[in-house]
């Protein structure tokens, strides 16, 4: 069952004052209303990666998420172009592993690992401070069936999710569109993602953003941008 959009308007929320970060040399304005997490290697664990490519896989960690980033068939599959079926096809020809398509899916069906330890806590801390938001390129597969998935979904006020939206990090227009619907100034939102292209996508569009790899470094950046904020 496809989870449901979530477009309604959002709830007042408390405005939350964003320190200064001179000693980080990062410049912040206004207030932070928002934040936007994205979702694997953020909040969500995910497996080694010869849970997807076999363990007799070629291709290095780097050279995986090089293709992984710049894969057409994954940008198709992850804005809702094409069904899993085709996907599993494609993958297994671009990255050359030695398995059926059938196989590749279920080893990436499997990929996400749950939330991280301290991952609701976190979120949770957040709640009534500021308006909170998963902004992830994803899929149906992932999103409505991954381990701690009801969990996840509850989690967030808002889901912007790229195979329902159509759209994609680190594309400007996903940014603008996410801000559109939560009714803030660019500079207004915190957005935490494990992917420097995302971030600086994320920024050429007003927004504060940061990498971050795992709770620690997540929470330490909303302590860096959220004042008086404690876990």
């Amino acid at each position: 069952m496809t989870s449901q959009r979530p477009w309604a308007k959002p709830t007042t929320v408390n405005t939350v004052l964003a320190p200064t970060r001179h000693a980080l040399g990062v410049t912040t304005t206004g207030a932070i209303k928002a934040v936007i997490f994205d979702m694997g290697g953020v909040l969500v664990e995910l497996g080694p990666l010869t849970e997807i490519l076999g363990d007799n896989a070629s291709l290095s960690e780097q050279e995986f998420w090089n293709r992984w980033l710049a894969s057409p068939s994954v940008r198709a599959f992850e804005m809702g172009e094409c069904d899993v079926e085709t996907f599993g096809k494609r993958l297994v020809a671009e990255l050359e592993v030695a398995m059926t398509p059938d196989e590749f899916v279920q080893r990436f069906a499997a990929w996400p690992k749950g939330l991280m330890p301290g991952a609701a806590e976190l979120v949770a801390s957040l709640r009534g401070r500021v308006e909170l938001g998963v902004l992830s390129n994803t899929n149906a597969l992932h999103w409505e069936q991954q381990r701690d998935g009801e969990i996840m979904r509850s989690m967030f006020d808002r889901q912007f999710l790229s195979y329902e939206m159509g759209l994609a990090k680190p594309d400007r227009a996903i940014f603008d569109a996410v801000a559109a619907e939560l009714g803030c100034v660019s500079s207004e939102i915190l957005f935490l993602d494990d992917n420097e292209i995302n971030v600086d996508g994320a920024r050429a569009a007003g927004w504060q953003a940061e990498v971050t790899k795992g709770v620690d470094a997540a929470a330490a950046a909303v302590a860096d941008f959220v004042e008086s904020y404690s876990t």
